[in-house]
Order: C-alpha cells, then sequence, then structure tokens
C-alpha cells in the first residue's frame, strides 16, 4: 500500500495554492444569534454549512471548534463529521480543534478517533495538549505518521493563564514552551519541504525573538483579527519563521455571516492581506 502524503506536504501545497489563512469554525451560542439562529442543533447545522459553503472552496484550512458541537451531544457530533467530510471534499484541510491530551491507550483512543484515516472524524491535523509530558503524545504522533496527518501542539499560546505553565523554567535554565518547540523541531528534522508536526503559538504574544520558532513545521497563530493582532504582525512576531505561520482568523470572518458573499469577502480580505505580510509582496 502506498503512504499517504504527509500532512505537512500537503499543507504547504495549499498555503502557496491558496494562501496560508485558518478560518475557524466556532459556533458558540452568541454568534449563532448574531446570524440570526437558535442555539440548537438546526441553527448549529446551518451555520456549519453555510461556513464550509462560504470557504471551503478557496481557504487552506479550516478549524472547527470540537467543543461547540460536542455540547449539543451525538447530534451535533454527527453535525461535526459532515462539516469536516464537506470541507475535506471542497479541498479544505481540516485542523480538528480539540486540545487532546492524555496518557497511554486513552491518548491512543483520541487519536483512532481524529487522525485514523477510516475514523468519521478523520481529520488533516489535531491540536494536542502536552502538559502530561510531551512523550503522552507518542500515540498520536504514531498514528499521524501512520495516517499522513499531523499535530499542532500548544506551546506559546496568549491565554494568561498559560504562562504559569508555558513560562516556568527548568533545571536546564530553558522554560517549558521552548522544550515543546525543541522536540517538534526533532520530529520534524529533514521533512521536505514542511513537517508535519507544528506548534500553536500565540499571534498576539508580542516579541518571540528569544524562541526559536524554526522547528521545520508549521505555527498555527490564532489571535489575528477581534483579539487584537494584524497581518501586518506577523514578520515582527514570528520573524524568519513566518512563512510557516498558519494564521487562524474566527470572528473576524464570521461575524460577516451569514450571508456567503460576505464571509468569501471577508476571508478573502483576510487572506491577501496575509499573503502580502507574510511573502512581502
Amino acid at each position: 500500500m502506498t503512504s499517504p502524503e504527509p500532512f505537512g506536504a500537503r499543507l504547504r501545497r495549499a498555503m502557496d495554492e491558496r494562501g496560508p489563512l485558518c478560518v475557524g469554525i466556532d459556533p458558540h451560542a452568541s454568534l449563532l444569534a448574531e446570524w440570526g439562529l437558535n442555539d440548537d442543533v438546526a441553527g448549529l447545522e446551518r451555520f456549519s454549512r453555510t461556513v464550509v459553503e462560504a470557504v471551503a472552496d478557496r481557504v487552506a484550512v479550516l478549524k472547527p471548534q470540537s467543543a461547540f458541537f460536542e455540547r449539543f451531544g451525538s447530534r451535533g457530533i454527527a453535525v461535526l463529521e459532515t462539516s469536516v467530510r464537506e470541507a475535506r471534499e471542497a479541498g479544505a484541510l481540516v485542523v480538528m480543534d480539540a486540545k487532546r491530551g492524555d496518557i497511554g491507550s486513552t491518548m491512543a483512543g483520541y487519536a483512532e478517533a481524529f487522525l485514523h484515516r477510516d475514523a468519521p472524524l478523520f481529520s488533516d491535523a489535531l491540536t494536542v495538549s502536552p502538559y502530561l509530558g510531551y512523550g503522552s503524545l507518542s500515540p498520536a504522533v504514531a498514528l499521524a505518521r501512520e495516517c499522513g496527518a499531523g499535530l499542532f501542539v500548544l506551546a506559546l499560546t496568549s491565554n494568561p493563564e498559560g504562562r504559569e505553565v508555558q513560562h516556568a523554567v527548568r533545571a536546564d535554565g530553558r522554560n517549558v514552551g521552548a522544550t515543546m518547540l525543541a522536540h517538534l523541531a526533532a520530529e520534524n528534522a529533514g521533512e521536505e519541504p514542511l513537517g508535519s508536526f507544528g506548534a500553536v503559538v500565540g499571534a498576539t504574544l508580542g516579541d518571540l525573538s528569544s524562541y526559536d520558532l524554526n522547528i521545520n513545521g508549521p505555527l498555527l497563530a490564532p489571535g489575528v483579527g477581534a483579539q487584537g493582532a494584524t497581518p501586518a504582525d506577523l514578520p515582527r512576531v514570528f520573524g524568519t519563521a513566518a512563512r510557516n505561520v498558519v494564521p487562524n482568523v474566527s470572528r473576524g470572518v464570521l461575524r460577516h455571516g451569514p450571508e456567503v458573499g460576505a464571509l468569501r469577502a471577508a476571508a478573502e480580505r483576510f487572506a491577501e492581506e496575509i499573503r502580502a505580510a507574510v511573502t512581502g509582496a
């Protein structure tokens, strides 16, 4: 059997062809209300289908937030399955934002749910938490390699609470966030054109020059748009790693719904601004 093309290679191609924008699918109650939808499964389905219809054929990545589907139980998960399938059929890569983290067979179970090619929720990549120790992610790393999928590991997040863990200094003088980046650089060593194991690094964090962000893998960067970061900030924050940044924009695009045309126009504006900022073109 032919090995599947690695996520990193597929992501690099999608970013080069469509631009590096990642649009979140975040159907929380307040956004459903802004769209004039009820906070129920019907509203969830309408919201998700509209976002997929609007942008899945033109952006590199869609990132559904699993929690906003899970809150509706099995019917919400069914909507998520459909959204993932239809987004991938339209050509977008899907990053499942589930931030799973556990040990042993439980971590393996989470990996099977999202990274096995035969799973109903198979996604191109999954966000994971390494704060039970980076080695706890081993089952997900192994299955991602087998299935041509990827991981985005929480490394330097923008939430204030994250500092107490991510900025804690180890006995060797390196902080925990930098340690996670080093682990990912090792995972991606020698991969071309891009490794499949990325980091989540907030675009709102300001000067990150003290960190080595050149991990030969993608950097998923929340915070552009409603959280205050702009496309123009990306080269300053990410430096020479900016070409591998996948900026996530959620509310900045989604607030323009429910009209498909308005969502498309917003996504296209962000994509062009990001492309120009990152490439200097």
